[in-house]
């Protein structure tokens, strides 16, 4: 598994998409929990990675859409981006533990169930309508627009960056500075 990519799921549908990437993270948080060592360690990156740029595209993409076009949209996006800092403040403090840590798993278990009550929320209060409101056009166009995101997203979590004008303003910097100091951390990985 490298670090340096995200295998993003065949759906041209910004649902679908979205939906299958926090299976992902399921997945993910499965495989770090079960596992230890360097298998550990590199599955935590894999996680850390996905994290912040699913997070940082539906930030910059998914939420500013459905806050102005679904019935109580301001209300919906302003819970996920509160639920969003609050995940980023601890994956962030994670991202800076060593995973063999004794501390690391209840952290991460704390992370995890933060993190899909978070998705679970999105998938049924957001994604769901965005399905009904939006046709298939706009929704294959909403998809492109969320891999374009992520493609020049951050790779760590970036706490206080929750709306879509903090994350084009910090996004491009922080993105490259993440990306130099993986290639610093794992140079046989790039």
């Amino acid at each position: 598994m490298s670090s340096t990519s995200i295998d993003v799921p065949s759906t041209d549908d910004v649902v679908g998409l979205l939906r299958a990437q926090h299976g992902q993270i399921r997945d993910l948080f499965d495989l770090v929990m079960g596992s230890s060592g360097p298998e550990r360690r590199e599955s935590f990156t894999h996680l850390v990675r996905l994290l912040a740029v699913h997070e940082t595209a539906e930030e910059e993409i998914v939420h500013p859409v459905a806050r102005r076009k679904l019935p109580g949209g301001q209300g919906m996006i302003d819970d996920r981006l509160a639920e969003e800092r609050e995940a980023k403040e601890l994956l962030a403090e994670l991202d800076g533990m060593d995973p063999e840590d004794p501390q690391f798993l209840p952290k991460l278990d704390k992370l995890r169930v933060a993190v899909l009550s978070h998705a679970r929320a999105e998938e049924r209060y957001e994604f769901d309508r965005l399905g009904d409101q939006f046709s298939d056009a706009q929704r294959k166009g909403l998809a492109a627009a969320v891999r374009a995101a992520e493609a020049a997203a951050p790779t760590h979590p970036h706490p206080g960056t929750e709306s879509a004008t903090k994350n084009m303003l910090v996004g491009p910097a922080a993105a490259i500075a993440d990306r130099v100091r993986d290639i610093i951390r794992n140079p046989d990985k790039h």
